[in-house]
């Protein structure tokens, strides 16, 4: 449930902090960078609690880059020329950006503890921390390329066909991102964990809500688009009266 109401937050923080972090993006990365190493330096030299409480949520649990992400796929779901969508769109590589940076603490801290129950021979290694771990590695891959790709210097050195190819990966991120979360919390709900089973009723209205949303677009889009195709195409009594 925490995952809900920090959702809620972003959403809130995206539509007021929108013209800051459009004019000083840098501001916003270094602050993410900050927030990184601060909870990289809590797990190895500890903190005192009301700082890491909220690092465990945000960074730990990776809820903020998580909503962050989900911020930026729905933005793909909303119609063109609305307010919100055009008040948002233009800061979406910014946010996707934030949530980048934020994820990479996260990301760096599992990897380094997974590693040594992989590699370290410690005993047999169950198929779910198996799974999990190189599930990471391939979110990790996903992530470093479309991070890297949403910097505008970067977008500049590619042809537009191209990066639009590459940023299609942001599709089987978000629905890797879903299975790693069931994997993590699966066990635990099927054993009656009650704050594992009220976390996968919410991941999964979030992400199969984003699947329903960004087909409905897409074929919304697309009819859009036949419109004035159809308007163009005469008609049988057009031709006749064309004839006559």
């Amino acid at each position: 449930m925490d995952f809900a109401i920090i959702l809620a937050a972003t959403v809130a923080a995206c539509f007021a902090l929108r013209n800051p972090l459009k004019a000083c993006p840098v501001a916003f990365y270094a602050a993410a960078i900050a927030v990184d190493a601060l909870y990289v330096y809590g797990v190895f030299f500890g903190l005192p609690r009301a700082v890491w409480a909220p690092l465990f949520t945000l960074v730990q649990k990776c809820e903020l880059a998580l909503a962050l992400f989900v911020v930026v796929m729905f933005i793909g779901c909303l119609k063109k020329g609305t307010r919100v969508y055009t008040w948002l769109k233009p800061v979406r590589s910014e946010l996707s950006i934030v949530a980048w940076f934020l994820s990479l603490g996260h990301m760096a801290v599992y990897l380094e503890s997974y590693l040594p129950r992989i590699f370290g021979g410690a005993g047999a290694i169950s198929t779910n921390v198996l799974g999990s771990f190189v599930l990471a590695l391939v979110l990790l891959v996903l992530l470093v390329v479309l991070g890297v790709t949403s910097f505008a210097f970067v977008k500049r050195q590619m042809s537009t066909a191209s990066w639009k190819k590459v940023q299609k990966l942001a599709y089987p991120f978000f629905g890797l991102v879903y299975v790693h979360l069931l994997l993590m919390l699966l066990p635990s709900a099927l054993h009656g964990g009650l704050a594992a089973q009220a976390s996968v009723a919410v991941y999964s209205v979030v992400f199969i809500g984003y699947g329903l949303c960004r087909v409905g677009r897409a074929l919304l889009d697309r009819q859009d688009e036949a419109e004035p195709r159809r308007a163009q195409t005469p008609s049988f009594s057009d031709e006749l009266d064309t004839v006559s």
